[in-house]
């Protein structure tokens, strides 16, 4: 896992030193999560928030590349019937690296993948942590916009590719799509330097 992590940001070092206009940030906001999946029933959102960094790398002046490192609070509610409900929380550091292309000079659309390091899971306080898969992947789709050259705003959905569970039996497509991954909608506030 840190050969990958130390990977992804050796290519972002050498990105920044060949850019032509690169800009820094920082972001944060909230997150509305959740778990999506055939076998997944009775869960609600559970509201949680990210905050973190950025670089936007201009390519091109209507095309940027957007690497991002972010903590983020996620999860679902399970509704428990007459045992309660029960809140599952996992923080994760994700690293998503969008393509962020400008439609007009104030609005943008972006999309690309997500990386997720898996830091902490908890059921109702106690650690489950080794339940669930260490890496989640992700595809991000998006939308923002410049309220000025400095300040932003984002709204994004993250769809999760992998299953959460580390456990989890997959033996055919069928089992892939039936089982638990992460689903993520995130508004956030970004300021650039």
């Amino acid at each position: 896992m840190k050969k990958i992590v130390l990977s992804i940001m050796a290519i972002l070092v050498f990105g920044f030193a060949n850019a032509q206009k690169t800009r820094f940030g920082v972001k944060g906001g909230l997150n509305l999560s959740n778990w999506a999946g055939g076998d997944v029933e009775d869960t609600k959102s559970l509201v949680g928030f990210h905050v973190g960094g950025f670089a936007e790398i201009k390519i091109i002046e209507k095309l940027a590349i957007q690497p991002e490192l972010l903590f983020s609070t996620q999860g679902t509610t399970i509704e428990g019937g007459f045992g309660g409900d029960f809140d599952v929380k996992t923080n994760y550091l994700n690293i998503p690296v969008l393509a962020k292309y400008y439609i007009v000079e104030k609005f943008s659309v972006e999309a690309g993948p997500q990386l997720g390091v898996l830091l902490s899971a908890k059921l109702d306080g106690e650690d489950v942590k080794d339940s669930f898969k260490s890496v989640d992947l992700g595809f991000n789709l998006g939308a923002g916009y410049n309220f000025t050259d400095n300040l932003s705003i984002n709204l994004r959905y993250t769809i999760g590719l992998s299953p959460l569970a580390d456990d989890a039996d997959i033996e055919d497509e069928g089992d892939y799509y039936d089982s638990a991954k992460n689903s993520n909608l995130a508004l956030s506030l970004a300021y650039k330097f």
